[in-house]
């Protein structure tokens, strides 16, 4: 998500016009939700395939792997 998407959602949610530095701050902070969502996500993606009857029948590990690794690539 761009900074100028973060900023206009925090406008709509009611921020109101606050200065560039409290603004990026709360960008900051947005993207750190952010990817601390999508590492989860990623972790409860993975968990199923190598537990919810995917496993090693077909190859539920190498599919958890490459989502595991997609988080090192962001």
């Amino acid at each position: 998500m761009k900074q100028d998407e973060i900023i206009e959602m925090a406008r709509q949610s009611g921020f109101g016009n606050y200065t560039f530095e409290a603004l990026s701050m709360f960008v900051a902070f947005a993207k750190l939700v952010a990817a601390k969502a999508a590492a989860k996500e990623r972790e409860a993606c993975a968990k199923v395939c190598e537990t919810d009857g995917i496993g090693a029948k077909y190859q539920g590990d190498v599919y958890a792997q490459a989502i595991r690794a997609r988080g090192e690539q962001a």
